[in-house]
């Protein structure tokens, strides 16, 4: 199959956390279908904007493939680098309010997480075709820092490097009254969440020509 952007995602092996994500969403990305949802109203509503990228967290955002590059020296560089990377563990994970969004993020330290996503942006950027100036403006309309400009400028997206805060989204932006109510509801469905959290993997995911992201590969982190 052909892709139109790739990313590289975490994305939580098979077991209830998976299958909670899966189902709260509608969108299997590891399986790469779609799934019943929970019996909830307005469940299909809030979860339109984060539907097509599936259960994940970030560590690369999506990208364009810069020319001359192939989807196959990616996923062999994705390899290369995975071998030398050390899993990242922190505390556990909980379900976090995100300005009028829900997530789950980890506790802890995070280091060893901003460590995995650092290199993930950086040693496969050159797989990155450069973002263009209406991509520009786009992320400088939501009000960026000096910071997060730089960072734009510089690797495509504003929040990486010392800006990068992994999370695992669960709804679009909520209004201001339903949030009480939708982090209860979310709280009853939830799984146990994992303690202590550990990043053992990456993910290579690729958006399919409907705009859904799919895995296309694993690499266990073996550094």
């Amino acid at each position: 199959m052909s892709y139109t952007r790739f990313a590289i995602y975490y994305v939580p092996p098979a077991g209830t956390l998976a299958d909670f994500g899966a189902s709260w969403l509608g969108w299997d990305i590891a399986g790469c279908c779609e799934t019943s949802t929970f019996d909830l109203p307005g469940l299909n509503d809030i979860t339109m904007t984060p539907r097509k990228y599936g259960f994940h967290g970030t560590l690369k955002p999506p990208f364009r493939l810069a020319d001359g590059r192939t989807a196959e020296d990616l996923s062999a560089a994705a390899s290369k680098l995975a071998s030398v990377l050390a899993p990242a563990i922190c505390d556990g994970l909980e379900l976090t309010r995100l300005g009028r969004f829900l997530a789950l993020t980890p506790r802890g330290d995070l280091e060893s997480l901003r460590r995995v996503a650092g290199a993930c942006v950086k040693d496969l950027d050159g797989f990155r075709a450069p973002a263009g100036e209406v991509e520009f403006e786009r992320r400088r309309k939501s009000g960026l820092s000096a910071r997060q400009d730089a960072l734009l400028t510089r690797w495509g997206y504003p929040y990486v490097m010392d800006e990068f805060r992994f999370h695992k989204t669960l709804t679009g932006r909520l209004p201001k009254a339903d949030i009480p109510v939708w982090t209860e509801t979310v709280q009853r469905f939830l799984p146990e969440l994992p303690t202590p959290f550990v990043v053992d993997q990456i993910a290579l995911c690729g958006e399919r020509e409907d705009g859904r992201f799919e895995l296309i590969h694993r690499y266990a982190l073996a550094g």
